[in-house]
């Protein structure tokens, strides 16, 4: 398989397992295509193109040839200059990695990483929450994250792969599209009614029976296992946390448990001030959940040799 086409199955994986609407996705990349075509001709170089066919702005490739036929690739959560290293010094042992493979972006992925929040507006609206309520309080969360990102130096790992001629892609909300569909669909089904029937659910799943003989188990942060529960929310896709204040208006429409991959002190204790049960499911095996649901599809249509690094597990499925 050749890195674009590695590159466009993600981005179709990644579409049938949103959270929005086929439709919405379609105009939101019918408004990129606006906007370009409506650019100064000066300012058409220092467009994204990739957006106009690749709704996920966290989702690239970093560096290589799209041409080129992988054969081996390392795979990791975090994958900076460390791991690339690691892929250069294992190449001199033998290996043939041409290919590495970071979950969270990095380079010109992790620059605007925060356009994909906006599929979060969708999950809001589902809950009966106002589309201008939705837009305000996530526009506002997303000039947060931007401030945030715009003094990193995200450039360091697009260098080294550069200078050791490296294929680099980052894929990161298609994942966590598929992981949050296989969660959400294993809650939908069992129904659980106490938080330990959701403890249940996720020790059932390979990746968190990992995490948690690692240490690094699911755990109830707000409530206990004999807390009640009937409508959860799933904090797992949207590129980072939400807003804070979001948490009042979900609990105003009866959510009552809520299962992230990860909060910030203040996302918990605005959980907490609310009464709403949290689950961190744990953020490294939940990453790992989308990634390995992602290679099986990749890898069904022709394998490649995996090298697992930087808190990754290959847990294959059918």
């Amino acid at each position: 398989m050749k890195l674009n086409q590695i590159y466009k199955k993600v981005v179709d994986k990644g579409i049938e397992a949103d959270i929005r609407t086929k439709s919405a996705i379609k105009e939101a990349l019918a408004r990129e295509k606006e906007k370009f075509d409506n650019l100064p001709k000066k300012e058409k170089d220092y467009f994204d193109q990739d957006s106009l066919f690749n709704p996920f702005a966290d989702t690239r490739i970093i560096w290589g040839n799209p041409q080129q036929e992988i054969k081996e690739a390392i795979v990791g959560v975090d994958v900076g200059v460390g791991e690339l290293l690691l892929a250069d010094r294992l190449n001199q042992k033998g290996a043939k990695i041409n290919l590495a493979v970071s979950h969270h972006p990095q380079g010109h992925a992790f620059a605007q990483f925060y356009e994909v929040m906006d599929l979060q507006i969708d999950g809001l609206i589902d809950y009966g929450i106002s589309v201008s309520l939705s837009e305000t309080a996530l526009n506002q969360r997303k000039d947060e994250v931007s401030r945030r990102v715009h003094s990193a130096n995200f450039n360091r790992t697009y260098c080294a792969a550069k200078l050791l001629d490296l294929n680099f892609f980052c894929m990161h909300t298609p994942c966590d599209n598929l992981a949050y569909q296989f969660l959400r669909k294993k809650i939908d089904q069992a129904k659980p009614c106490r938080l330990s029937e959701i403890m249940d659910i996720l020790y059932s799943i390979g990746e968190y029976q990992h995490a948690a003989k690692m240490n690094n188990p699911p755990k109830i942060v707000v409530g206990n296992k004999l807390s009640r529960c009937s409508k959860v929310h799933l904090e797992f896709t949207g590129g980072t946390e939400g807003p804070k204040g979001i948490y009042k208006e979900l609990a105003a429409k009866g959510v009552d448990t809520i299962v992230a991959m990860h909060q910030s002190e203040e996302h918990y204790k605005k959980c907490k001030e609310e009464k709403i049960n949290v689950i961190f499911a744990s953020h490294i095996a939940s990453d790992n959940v989308g990634i390995n649901l992602m290679l099986d599809h990749l890898q069904a249509e022709k394998n490649f040799k995996v090298y697992e690094v930087s808190g990754f597990k290959r847990v294959k499925r059918k």
